[in-house]
């Protein structure tokens, strides 16, 4: 059952105490195997179908690494500014827990690919901020458990849990950084934006689906903080696996809140692992965090050290596509928006939405109209991510041809939108059902004008006098009798025609 913690406004707490962050960031890698074994690396397929020997860590099977991983992980290091290490090895990180069958996940602990490393981050209003990175490294993802028969889909309370180990060894890149200080007020803000840009390197290299509502990105937030004036880091919280940009943000700002009235009241906070509820906003207690002691590292036997040459590595190097920085640069010129614009645009996190919707055929200017005019308003309404409302780039090249071609006007085509995304079909089957088609025929819009015109006689004076936009009552009178399903622009013509009068 969760409890409800006594939290500080966040403008209290940042008048007392100052946010210490760090990030750990898991990429699964779209290889076609897993990590150490020939097992399919394919998401949502049936439960415990992609598995083999190797991933279910039977006795006697051995381990054989991913090539294509260890140039993913490369590749990514090199696009995080980091140093690719000529040698490294695997170690075995040792735990229990029902999703890990080994008993152990093999990782990199003292000996990572990359390191040294950094990402300048440019915030809402333009200023960048330089996250500093400790390492890249790689490792195995653990299996997926479900929990059953509980209120929360936690642990706590379910009756049993069910296992899936399709998950089970797919290939990871973990990033962390270095303690970020001096955030202040912009802590949460920065953790959005860096695991944002994160996720559009990944994205951008090809090396990752990048799709957090997956878990193909997700984020171990952590937080701690000192009063203003000290140096010694506070004792921190890791809230786990948080696989939505907006969470990140939020879960940041809970836990300084959260902090700074357990500090307030003269308790000492706890080093523990803290589970994030999006539902609300809030986070509970998982488990003590443990140390990298605890874990028993020790080199693992079965894999030999992977050695990078220097002429591999520049190989990749080569390999790499243009730099975040860059794309946006060009693809704010292609599209000619402005720099308020292209701004919004990429604070909104649909930049790549609107570049795949202008590839499926839609204009530069229609894809922006759709996006920032209609969907982000819709995620914003229902506190998700734009991306996370599953609209296809095909939908919106649809709607917006039927609005060109006449079949629908605007504001149907918001209607059928909300089709879409109620599950009611493409927006094709949605306007039959629905029977929003525009009335077409002159017949029926004559009828409906000349019956407001009886209702308003006066207006027509006023439009044979000159004031055209008084045709605007009229116009809005047939928009209602119609139900919405008329053209505006023929009505108006209509209108002006009747009457005789040029527009």
């Amino acid at each position: 059952m969760m409890t409800t913690e006594t939290i500080l406004s966040f403008e209290e707490a940042m008048e007392k105490y100052d946010p210490v962050l760090g990030f750990e960031v898991h990429v699964e890698l779209n290889t076609k195997t897993k990590m150490f074994s020939s097992a399919p690396n394919v998401f949502g397929d049936e439960p415990n179908t992609n598995v083999n020997e190797v991933d279910l860590g039977m006795p006697g099977v051995l381990p054989v690494l991913n090539k294509t991983a260890v140039e993913s992980s490369i590749k990514i290091g090199l696009a995080l500014n980091c140093k690719i290490a000529e040698a490294c090895r695997f170690a075995r990180k040792n735990y229990f827990y029902p999703d890990t069958p080994k008993n152990f996940q093999t990782s990199q602990y003292d000996e990572p690919i990359a390191y040294d490393g950094y990402l300048d981050i440019e915030l809402s209003d333009g200023t960048v901020f330089r996250v500093e990175i400790e390492r890249a490294h790689m490792e195995e993802d653990a299996g997926k458990l479900t929990h059953m028969g509980g209120a929360t889909g936690r642990i706590q309370g379910a009756d049993f849990s069910l296992v899936d180990y399709n998950r089970a060894g797919v290939p990871l890149v973990e990033i962390v950084t270095k303690p970020i200080e001096g955030a202040g007020s912009r802590a949460p803000e920065l953790a959005k934006a860096y695991v944002a840009a994160v996720r559009e390197i990944v994205k951008n290299l090809g090396v990752s689906d990048a799709k957090m509502e997956r878990g193909n990105v997700r984020c171990d937030a952590n937080v701690s903080l000192r009063p203003h004036g000290r140096e010694r880091f506070g004792i921190r919280s890791e809230t786990k696996n948080v696989n939505s940009l907006r969470a990140v943000e939020h879960a940041v700002r809970y836990e300084i809140q959260r902090h700074a009235a357990v500090l307030d009241s003269g308790q000492p906070v706890v080093q523990e692992t803290r589970h994030w509820h999006e539902d609300t906003r809030t986070t509970t207690s998982g488990r003590p965090k443990s140390d990298a002691d605890d874990y028993r590292y020790f080199p693992e036997p079965d894999l030999v050290p992977v050695v990078a040459s220097r002429e591999w590595v520049e190989e990749l190097r080569a390999t790499l596509p243009e730099p975040p920085a860059a794309r946006r640069k060009r693809l704010q010129a292609d599209w000619g928006y402005s720099d308020l614009e292209f701004r919004d645009v990429v604070n909104a996190g649909v930049m790549d939405e609107i570049e795949e919707t202008i590839a499926a055929g839609a204009s530069a200017s229609v894809a922006r109209k759709w996006w920032m005019g209609e969907i982000v308003g819709r995620a914003k309404n229902a506190d998700v991510d734009p991306g996370q409302l599953g609209v296809q780039p095909a939908t919106i090249v649809e709607l917006s041809k039927m609005v060109a071609e006449g079949k629908i006007n605007n504001k149907m085509a918001t209607e059928v939108l909300d089709g879409v995304l109620a599950g009611e079909g493409t927006p094709a089957e949605i306007v039959e059902k629905r029977g929003l088609a525009v009335v077409s025929d002159d017949g029926p819009l004559l009828e409906a004008i000349d019956a407001a015109l009886a209702a308003q006689p006066g207006v027509a004076d006023k439009i044979r006098g000159g004031k055209i936009q008084a045709v605007g009552a009229i116009v809005g009178a047939v928009m209602k009798a119609t139900r919405g399903q008329a053209d505006a622009g023929r009505v108006k013509e209509l209108i002006l025609a009747k009457l005789g009068v040029e527009g």
